[in-house]
């Protein structure tokens, strides 16, 4: 299973030793891990730093470094310049793409989101029948914000009436904010593992977004860290804490039905950046494999992931 390598005690040190990322403090190792191994390395501490050979080796890998500020959002990531040998052809395409097939894609993309918004509230017992009514009204491009109203509807449902979604709070707000950092970073690799350019989005269009194509295709996946993040305070954990951050470092490997069976997260999320490739080469939307919303089970083995 890759592994999501989270830095967040303060002063060490990473550098790349014959294969291997190692952590030391001062002079002494305190933890090496298999560069093939790691989905991502997220830092979160003060003074750490880093060799340049690292970087480059996890760069190799297609391996995203990302930097977190302390509210647990990304604020930087390294990503590689080369990350397919096609890549040159899918970024042509992926620029040339015209506004029809962008929004029929981000359509899909608004279409999952709400429906795994469902599915998670069901999960909790919740009636949800109204978000399939919300999913029929959910025009090419999405211009009534279809989006926005079922974010209106699934987070006083999910959190209570009082919850407000804040990325710069603490509480349960930094914990979706570093659950949605793990799969944010999962995404990126995929979206340069199929040679496509992170940073020209469907939707997403902020100029100052390296990363758009990655915020588009991880909003399908978002609710699956809302539904941990819901267990976690359940059991009292209120903070990013260490056991938080193993069970969602946990989700990339979390196994989902699909078309062709069962495939962790991690897997989906490469299927869904390839496919978005082949739509941008033939201009077809239809090509694109989005993720099935999970069922009450698969959600209810979310618990696993906090033993």
């Amino acid at each position: 299973m890759e592994r999501i390598v989270d830095i967040a005690t303060d002063g060490r040190h990473l550098h790349a030793l014959r294969g291997f990322l190692v952590v030391s403090e001062g002079r002494q190792e305190v933890g090496r891990v298999p560069l093939d191994d790691i989905a991502a390395v997220i830092v979160h501490a003060h003074g750490t730093t880093w060799t340049t050979n690292l970087v480059v080796a996890l760069a190799e890998r297609a391996v995203p470094m990302v930097l977190c500020a302390a509210n647990h959002a990304p604020v930087a990531v390294c990503l590689p310049l080369d990350g397919h040998h096609g890549q040159n052809a899918r970024m042509r395409a992926q620029w040339e793409a015209g506004r029809p097939l962008a929004k029929q894609l981000w359509r899909e993309i608004v279409i999952a989101k709400i429906r795994w918004q469902a599915a998670v509230l069901e999960a909790r017992g919740t009636e949800a029948g109204a978000f399939e009514m919300l999913v029929r009204r959910v025009r090419s491009g999405d211009p009534d914000n279809i989006e926005a109203q079922a974010a209106r509807r699934y987070w006083p449902l999910l959190m209570g009436e009082e919850f407000r979604r804040d990325r710069d709070a603490g509480g349960a707000n930094g914990l979706l904010n570093y659950g949605y950092t793990i799969l944010r970073s999962l995404l990126a690799r995929s979206v340069v593992a199929a040679g496509l350019h992170p940073s020209i989005g469907i939707h997403h269009a902020n100029r100052g977004n390296a990363f758009a194509l990655a915020d588009d295709l991880v909003e399908p996946f978002r609710p699956l860290v809302d539904a941990l993040t819901l267990q976690l305070l359940a059991q009292g954990c209120q903070e990013v804490t260490p056991p938080a951050k193993r069970a969602f470092a946990g989700l990339i490997a979390l196994d989902l039905t699909g078309e062709n069976g069962t495939t962790p997260v991690s897997a989906a999320a490469t299927r869904l950046a390839q496919s978005l490739a082949r739509c941008f080469e033939t201009g077809n939307s239809n090509e694109l494999v989005l993720p099935r919303p999970p069922s009450p089970i698969e959600l209810t083995g979310l618990g696993a992931l906090m033993t």
